[in-house]
Protein backbone atom coordinates (compact mmCIF):
# COMPACT_ATOMS: atom_id res chain seq x y z
CA UNK A 1 0.00 0.00 0.00
CA UNK A 2 1.57 3.32 -1.08
CA UNK A 3 0.97 6.86 0.00
CA UNK A 4 -1.02 7.67 -3.12
CA UNK A 5 -3.50 4.79 -2.82
CA UNK A 6 -7.18 5.66 -2.76
CA UNK A 7 -7.71 3.75 0.46
CA UNK A 8 -7.35 6.09 3.46
CA UNK A 9 -6.24 4.95 6.89
CA UNK A 10 -7.32 7.46 9.58
CA UNK A 11 -4.94 5.94 12.17
CA UNK A 12 -1.82 7.03 10.29
CA UNK A 13 -0.27 10.47 10.54
CA UNK A 14 2.80 11.54 8.60
CA UNK A 15 5.14 14.15 10.06
CA UNK A 16 8.80 14.77 10.69
CA UNK A 17 10.76 14.12 13.85
CA UNK A 18 11.65 17.82 14.04
CA UNK A 19 7.95 18.75 14.00
CA UNK A 20 7.18 16.43 16.91
CA UNK A 21 10.15 17.59 19.00
CA UNK A 22 9.44 21.27 18.29
CA UNK A 23 5.75 20.80 19.14
CA UNK A 24 6.79 19.36 22.51
CA UNK A 25 9.34 22.12 23.17
CA UNK A 26 7.00 24.98 22.26
CA UNK A 27 4.23 23.59 24.46
CA UNK A 28 6.37 23.17 27.57
CA UNK A 29 8.36 26.36 28.05
CA UNK A 30 9.43 26.77 31.67
CA UNK A 31 10.53 30.33 32.43
CA UNK A 32 13.08 31.23 35.06
CA UNK A 33 11.86 33.83 37.52
CA UNK A 34 14.47 36.54 37.04
CA UNK A 35 12.76 39.86 37.66
CA UNK A 36 15.03 42.72 38.59
CA UNK A 37 12.98 45.93 38.43
CA UNK A 38 9.52 47.29 37.56
CA UNK A 39 9.19 45.01 34.50
CA UNK A 40 9.06 42.06 36.91
CA UNK A 41 5.63 43.24 38.11
CA UNK A 42 4.28 43.02 34.55
CA UNK A 43 5.92 39.60 34.16
CA UNK A 44 4.22 38.36 37.33
CA UNK A 45 0.86 39.76 36.20
CA UNK A 46 1.22 37.85 32.92
CA UNK A 47 1.18 34.63 34.93
CA UNK A 48 -2.09 35.58 36.66
CA UNK A 49 -5.53 34.30 35.73
CA UNK A 50 -6.44 37.35 33.65
CA UNK A 51 -3.65 36.87 31.10
CA UNK A 52 -3.07 33.13 31.69
CA UNK A 53 0.44 32.44 30.44
CA UNK A 54 -0.20 28.73 30.94
CA UNK A 55 -2.29 28.50 27.77
CA UNK A 56 0.98 29.00 25.88
CA UNK A 57 2.75 26.23 27.78
CA UNK A 58 4.51 28.51 30.27
CA UNK A 59 2.97 26.84 33.28
CA UNK A 60 5.10 27.73 36.26
CA UNK A 61 7.93 30.16 36.89
CA UNK A 62 10.83 28.01 37.99
CA UNK A 63 13.00 29.07 40.92
CA UNK A 64 16.09 27.20 39.78
CA UNK A 65 17.90 27.46 36.43
CA UNK A 66 18.31 23.70 36.20
CA UNK A 67 14.56 23.31 35.67
CA UNK A 68 14.06 26.28 33.31
CA UNK A 69 14.58 26.66 29.58
CA UNK A 70 13.53 30.31 29.15
CA UNK A 71 15.18 33.22 30.94
CA UNK A 72 12.98 36.31 30.92
CA UNK A 73 15.29 39.19 31.83
CA UNK A 74 12.85 41.80 33.12
CA UNK A 75 14.45 45.02 34.25
CA UNK A 76 17.69 46.91 34.67
CA UNK A 77 20.84 44.79 34.70
CA UNK A 78 23.73 46.44 36.50
CA UNK A 79 27.33 45.27 36.47
CA UNK A 80 27.01 43.79 39.95
CA UNK A 81 24.16 41.53 38.74
CA UNK A 82 25.76 40.69 35.36
CA UNK A 83 28.01 37.96 36.73
CA UNK A 84 25.06 36.25 38.43
CA UNK A 85 22.91 36.51 35.30
CA UNK A 86 25.63 34.83 33.23
CA UNK A 87 26.03 32.13 35.89
CA UNK A 88 22.30 31.38 35.87
CA UNK A 89 22.30 31.26 32.06
CA UNK A 90 25.19 28.80 32.07
CA UNK A 91 23.34 26.55 34.55
CA UNK A 92 20.27 26.24 32.33
CA UNK A 93 19.89 22.99 30.31
CA UNK A 94 20.67 22.73 26.59
CA UNK A 95 17.43 24.02 25.05
CA UNK A 96 17.72 27.51 26.53
CA UNK A 97 16.24 30.74 25.25
CA UNK A 98 16.45 34.34 26.48
CA UNK A 99 13.73 36.97 26.26
CA UNK A 100 14.75 40.57 27.04
CA UNK A 101 11.78 42.44 28.48
CA UNK A 102 11.72 46.22 28.77
CA UNK A 103 13.85 49.12 27.65
CA UNK A 104 16.32 48.68 30.50
CA UNK A 105 17.07 45.05 29.63
CA UNK A 106 17.27 45.77 25.90
CA UNK A 107 19.45 48.90 25.87
CA UNK A 108 19.89 50.27 29.39
CA UNK A 109 16.72 52.37 29.18
CA UNK A 110 16.87 55.80 30.82
CA UNK A 111 20.06 54.69 32.60
CA UNK A 112 22.04 54.12 29.37
CA UNK A 113 25.74 54.99 29.56
CA UNK A 114 25.75 55.29 33.34
CA UNK A 115 28.63 53.83 35.31
CA UNK A 116 26.80 50.81 36.74
CA UNK A 117 24.20 49.73 34.12
CA UNK A 118 24.80 47.16 31.38
CA UNK A 119 23.74 48.69 28.04
CA UNK A 120 21.72 45.67 26.95
CA UNK A 121 21.58 42.12 28.22
CA UNK A 122 22.68 40.92 24.77
CA UNK A 123 26.21 41.95 25.78
CA UNK A 124 26.10 39.14 28.37
CA UNK A 125 23.96 36.35 26.89
CA UNK A 126 22.48 35.72 23.42
CA UNK A 127 18.94 37.13 23.25
CA UNK A 128 16.30 35.42 21.09
CA UNK A 129 13.32 37.80 21.47
CA UNK A 130 13.10 41.46 22.48
CA UNK A 131 9.92 42.85 24.08
CA UNK A 132 10.16 46.68 24.06
CA UNK A 133 8.35 49.04 26.41
CA UNK A 134 8.78 50.79 29.71
CA UNK A 135 7.41 48.61 31.23
CA UNK A 136 5.85 46.44 28.53
CA UNK A 137 2.26 45.35 29.07
CA UNK A 138 1.44 41.68 29.73
CA UNK A 139 0.00 41.45 26.20
CA UNK A 140 3.42 42.42 24.83
CA UNK A 141 5.09 39.66 26.85
CA UNK A 142 2.55 37.14 25.54
CA UNK A 143 3.31 38.35 22.00
CA UNK A 144 7.02 37.85 22.70
CA UNK A 145 6.34 34.30 23.89
CA UNK A 146 4.37 33.59 20.71
CA UNK A 147 7.31 34.94 18.66
CA UNK A 148 9.62 32.66 20.63
CA UNK A 149 7.35 29.71 19.87
CA UNK A 150 7.53 30.59 16.17
CA UNK A 151 11.34 30.50 16.43
CA UNK A 152 11.18 27.11 18.14
CA UNK A 153 9.00 25.77 15.30
CA UNK A 154 11.78 26.62 12.80
CA UNK A 155 14.52 24.75 14.69
CA UNK A 156 16.01 21.57 13.30
CA UNK A 157 17.89 18.86 15.14
CA UNK A 158 19.89 18.04 12.01
CA UNK A 159 21.54 21.47 11.83
CA UNK A 160 22.07 22.06 15.53
CA UNK A 161 25.55 23.19 16.54
CA UNK A 162 27.23 21.56 19.49
CA UNK A 163 28.75 23.75 22.18
CA UNK A 164 31.84 22.21 23.75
Amino acid sequence: MGLLDKEYNPGVALTTFDAIVNWAKRGSIWPLSFGIACCAIEMIITGSARFDMSRFGCEVFRATPRQADLMIVAGTVNHKMAKRLKLLYDQMPAHKKVLAMGSCAISGGPYVNTYNVVNGVDLLVPVDVYVPGCPPRPEALLDGIMKLQALIDKESLAYRTLVV
